[in-house]
Parts: C-alpha cells; sequence; structure tokens
C-alpha cells in the first residue's frame, strides 16, 4: 500500500514551497498590472506580451488558494491585481475577450478564442468570492452568458474553415463548460447548473465519447460520426483524461458511481493507447487510426498532461478503489518526478522530448503558466489527505 501521508506532504511542500512562491518572486508586473507569464527557467522575463487566458487563470489560481488554503492577504492582492489588469484591458467593445495584450494592455490579438472568456468567467467568478465583489459577479455572469451565445459557432467571423464543406464540432467546449459550470454555481440559476451539466456530461460521454474504443477523438461531425481526415482522427490523451476528472467530479456531486466508473474506464483505456511504452510519458497527440498526425510536437511529453493525470488517477482510485488507477498512478508519479520539477530554480518544465530530455527551459511562456501545476498540486494533496483519512 502507498504511502499517502507522505504524497500529500510531498505536493503540499511542492506548492506552498516552490510552485506559488516562484510565480509570487517573478511573475508580477508592478508598473503596469497583470503578469509576467513568459518566464525563462529563472524566473527572469523573456517576452512581456500577455495572454488573456494566463492572466485569467493565475487571477483565478490565488483567489482560489485564499478561498481554499488560507486566506492570506498576499494572495487576494495578487488575485486582484490580475482582475484590474482584466477589467481595464481584456474585452472589446462587445464584452468578448481579447486573447493576447501588450505589456501596457493595448490589443494585440483579436478575441477569436473563446477559452479566453472560459478562464475569464472563471477569474471573475472565484474573485468574487474571495473579495465579496458585486461587479466581478457581473463581469462573470455576461461573460458566461456570452459564452453560451457563441458555443454553436466560437471563432464567429475568425473562423477560417469552409463550415459547410466539412461540419465539425471540437471536444474542448463541453469540455471545459463542465468545469466553468461548477466553477460558477454559486452565482448561476440551479436550472441552468443543472441543465448545463446534463447536456455537457451527454456530449462528452454519449457523443464524442466512442463506445467502440472507449477513447475521445478531438473533433467530430455534428451528428457525432467519425470523421476520416486530420482533425476527426485527432486524439488528445492528456484532454481526455482531464475531462474525464470532471466528469468524476460530477458523478460524485450527483451520486452517480456509474457515471464515475465510466469515466475512470475511459481514464485507464486511454493510457493505455496514449503512454509512451518506449521511454514512458503521455504522448501529446495521437492519430486514432495510427496514421502521422499533421501535429510536428505529437510525441513530445507535457508537463500539463502528466499532471491532469495524476489528479484523475487519484481521485479514480479514492473515488472507486480501482486498483489499476493505483498501479497507473504509481508510474505516472515516477515519471513526472523524475522528469519536471526543477530542483535548481524551482517549478516545473513544460516541454520534454520523446525520450524526457528538457527540450525547451522556460517556466512559462504562450501556454504554460500559474495554472496547471500549482490547481494538480493543491488537488493530489487534498486527495491523498481524504485517502489517507479513509484507509
Amino acid at each position: 500500500m502507498l504511502d499517502f501521508t507522505q504524497f500529500a506532504h510531498l505536493y503540499q511542500s511542492a506548492l506552498l514551497e516552490d510552485v506559488i512562491p516562484f510565480w509570487i518572486n517573478h511573475s508580477i508586473d508592478d508598473r503596469y498590472g497583470g503578469y509576467f507569464t513568459c518566464l525563462e527557467r529563472d524566473g527572469s522575463v523573456f517576452d512581456t506580451d500577455k495572454f488573456i487566458w494566463l492572466q485569467a487563470r493565475q487571477a483565478w489560481t490565488f483567489a482560489y488558494f485564499y478561498n481554499q488554503i488560507d486566506s492570506k492577504i498576499q494572495w487576494l492582492d495578487i488575485s486582484q491585481h490580475g482582475i484590474k489588469f482584466l477589467q481595464k484591458h481584456g474585452m472589446d467593445e462587445d464584452g468578448n475577450w481579447y486573447f493576447a495584450l501588450d505589456r501596457k494592455g493595448s490589443p494585440l490579438v483579436q478575441p477569436y478564442n473563446i477559452f479566453s472568456d472560459c478562464f475569464a468567467a472563471m477569474a471573475f467568478g472565484q474573485y468574487a468570492i474571495a473579495a465579496k465583489d458585486d461587479q466581478a459577479v457581473e463581469i462573470a455572469l455576461r461573460t458566461y452568458n456570452n459564452i453560451l451565445n457563441r458555443e454553436s459557432n466560437p471563432k464567429g467571423k475568425y473562423n477560417k474553415s469552409i463550415s459547410n464543406t466539412r461540419p465539425m464540432k471540437s471536444f474542448a467546449l463541453p469540455m471545459i463548460l463542465c468545469n466553468l459550470t461548477l466553477e460558477l454555481e454559486h452565482i448561476l440559476p440551479v436550472e441552468t447548473v443543472e441543465s448545463q451539466i446534463d447536456r455537457c456530461v451527454h456530449e462528452v460521454m454519449d457523443v464524442f465519447l466512442n463506445p467502440e474504443t472507449n477513447l475521445i477523438s478531438e473533433s467530430i461531425g455534428f451528428t457525432g460520426e467519425q470523421v476520416d481526415s486530420f482533425d476527426g482522427r485527432l486524439i488528445n490523451p492528456g484532454h481526455t483524461i482531464e475531462a474525464m476528472w470532471f466528469v468524476m467530479e460530477i458523478g460524485r456531486r450527483r451520486d452517480n458511481g456509474s457515471l464515475i466508473q465510466r469515466a475512470v474506464d475511459v481514464v485507464l483505456s486511454t493510457l493505455e493507447y496514449g503512454w509512451d511504452k518506449e521511454y514512458g510519458g503521455i504522448y501529446y497527440f495521437m492519430d486514432r487510426l495510427g496514421h502521422p498526425t499533421q501535429q510536428l510536437e505529437w510525441d513530445q511529453k507535457l508537463w500539463w498532461v502528466d499532471l491532469e493525470t495524476l489528479v484523475a488517477l487519484l481521485l479514480g482510485y479514492q473515488l472507486t478503489k480501482e486498483s489499476q488507477c493505483l498501479d497507473w498512478y504509481k508510474r505516472v508519479h515516477e515519471f513526472t518526478w523524475n522528469h519536471f520539477p526543477d530542483s535548481v530554480y524551482g517549478e516545473w518544465y513544460g516541454y520534454l522530448n520523446r525520450r524526457g530530455e528538457i527540450l525547451l527551459s522556460l517556466k512559462g511562456g504562450k501556454w504554460k503558466g500559474c495554472f496547471h501545476v500549482p490547481r494538480a498540486l493543491y488537488l493530489c494533496w487534498k486527495i491523498s489527505e481524504n485517502i489517507r483519512i479513509n484507509q
């Protein structure tokens, strides 16, 4: 039996003594507001552009920890630092969130990416709890409703595809709406929460999930059919596994053991499919028919994929006592902790090559910020504690 006291301590100390201090010490832009996210290995800033979803994710992280761990004024102030910057600079005149700004907050990239809106809604919703801020509630609600209005055509006029030729829908949006709806439960009507959860779970588990393979494709046809194209064959194991712990949380909320077990089974199937049997770790992208992918980075090992997998496996074991979850957890934990943490400068590397060697030494950039590492460390800490208490 694993020593979950030891695991809980490992995740707690990594979070509170390493990762959070790294971002506090290096990411705050005291001159113009918001956060620097493009950080070298040692935390020095190598680019000052500000990406909305990373700004929002960091604001969410510090508000969440203020609400869940300790009401430290410093954490609330750091969240507010990002919230004020986002509120002042982040939206266009229609309330859509830009993708990128320059350091001072002038827009660089149009609001083509609806995930900027999703993480902004999360940030303002979590900050509203911490600061008891009614304006933050209003912004979170307005953004959430705008997401629902844009759902059928998320990119709007920025969509490059000729949708009538090969109409497809993306797994990413129902996946994140599962989590976002639960994040905003405290400010949404009960009927909205329940209906959105029903719809998202149905999309994820009954439409995108292929019952023959127990795998999820990133894109499918609008009537649920598998599409034989680069996009239609694409599988992202990390996305699938992250979505499954969202589904497990919904199953726990609804006392639905069958739904929890289905989600656990998908995690295990995805790991069997996506694990690199030669070098260890989880592939970034795969083709469901085994063809070459169009993503040249398909075989890289990414920080967030392993971290979300650790959360899913621990949660799956906590809820089902499925021994395979524990077996896989030990394997993924060993690979993750042997490759991603930086024992010299702190925080975690984000990008490894297939062999597990450091590909980029950065600690933050356009896609990696203060979110996946701290959130997963916190969740693994708390789940490990729960398992230990109930052993």
